[in-house]
C-alpha cells in the first residue's frame, strides 16, 4: 500500500514541481522583459536591433509598450507549452505521438499559411526595429500616406485623398518615413533668364533667415542655399534647403515659398517667361 502511495505521489509532486518551476520562470522572463522595455521607454539602453533612441519619450514609451506586450505574451506561450508537454510525461502518457502529429499540423499549418506567417514575422521585426510608428507619414510603395495603425498582420495607412489603405506587412519590402528624427524643407523658386541671379539668391536667402527666425520652434539647422539647381527652356531654379523638426517639413516649406517669391517679385526680379505665341 505504501508503494502505492508513493507512485500516486510522486508524479503528482513531479507535476506540481514543474508547475511552480514554470510560474517562477514566467514571472522571472516578464520581469526581465519589464526592466528591458522601461529602459528603453527612458532611454537608458538602446533599441533591441542596434537602432539609436532619437525618438522622443512619448514614443520610445509607446514603443516599448508595444514591444514588451509582444516579448511577454511569446514568452507565456512557450514556457506554459513545455510545462505542458513535461506534465504529460510525467503521468506516464507518451508524448512523441503528440510531437510527432504537432509536427506534422505544424508543417501543414506552415504550408498553408505561409504568407500569414510571414505577415506576422515582417510585423514583429517592424516594431523591434522601429520603422514606423502611428502618426508617420511614410511611403510604403503600395500605399503613402498617414499611418493609422500598426498590427502584427497589417498596417493602415491614410492617404491625402483620405482613403484608407490596409497594406500586409509581408508585402512591404522598402520603407520611406519622411516624419523620423528630422525633416527638410526644399524650396524651389523659378526665376527668368534675364534676372540677376546672384541678386535673387541674396534676397532669397535674406528673406528665408527672417522667416526661419519666425519659425524656430519649428526649424533645426540654418537656411543652407545651394544656388542654381535647375535650367529649363522658360526659367532658372534656385534652391534653398533648411532641416527642420519631423513632419513640419512641408508647413516650413510653404512658408518659405511664399515669402521668398513675394520678396522676389517686389524687388522685381525677372519670373521665368510664359509661353510664347508667335505673332
Amino acid at each position: 500500500m505504501p508503494h502505492t502511495v508513493l507512485d500516486i505521489l510522486k508524479p503528482l509532486l513531479g507535476i506540481l514541481a514543474i508547475l511552480v518551476g514554470a510560474y517562477l520562470t514566467r514571472w522571472l522572463a516578464h520581469r526581465l522583459i519589464d526592466r528591458m522595455t522601461t529602459g528603453i521607454a527612458e532611454g537608458r539602453i538602446s533599441s533591441l536591433l542596434h537602432r539609436p533612441i532619437t525618438t522622443t519619450s512619448e514614443r520610445r514609451a509607446q514603443r516599448a509598450r508595444t514591444v514588451g506586450s509582444l516579448l511577454r505574451s511569446v514568452a507565456s506561450f512557450v514556457i506554459y507549452g513545455i510545462a505542458t508537454i513535461l506534465a504529460l510525461s510525467k503521468l506516464g502518457i507518451n508524448i512523441a505521438p503528440i510531437l510527432a502529429s504537432a509536427g506534422v499540423v505544424g508543417v501543414a499549418v506552415g504550408f498553408g499559411a505561409q504568407n500569414l506567417i510571414k505577415d506576422f514575422l515582417s510585423g514583429i521585426f517592424m516594431m523591434l526595429e522601429d520603422q514606423y510608428g502611428v502618426g508617420d507619414v511614410v511611403d510604403l510603395g503600395d500605399a503613402a500616406g498617414t499611418v493609422e495603425m500598426i498590427g502584427l498582420r497589417i498596417t493602415t495607412v491614410r492617404d491625402i485623398d483620405g482613403t484608407l489603405w490596409y497594406v500586409r506587412n509581408g508585402t512591404i519590402s522598402a520603407v520611406g518615413n519622411s516624419t523620423q528624427r528630422f525633416g527638410v524643407a526644399v524650396v524651389d523658386i523659378p526665376i527668368g533668364y534675364t534676372a540677376d541671379v546672384d541678386r535673387a539668391l541674396e534676397i532669397a536667402a535674406q528673406t528665408a533667415r527672417v522667416t526661419v527666425e519666425h519659425l524656430k520652434d519649428d526649424v533645426l539647422g540654418e537656411v543652407e542655399l545651394l544656388g542654381a539647381q535647375e535650367l529649363s527652356q522658360a526659367s532658372i531654379t534656385i534652391r534653398l534647403t533648411v532641416t527642420t523638426k519631423p513632419g513640419r517639413q512641408w508647413a516650413v516649406r510653404r512658408a518659405l515659398m511664399a515669402d521668398v517669391k513675394m520678396a522676389l517679385d517686389t524687388a522685381g526680379i525677372a519670373a521665368p517667361l510664359t509661353a510664347f505665341t508667335p505673332s
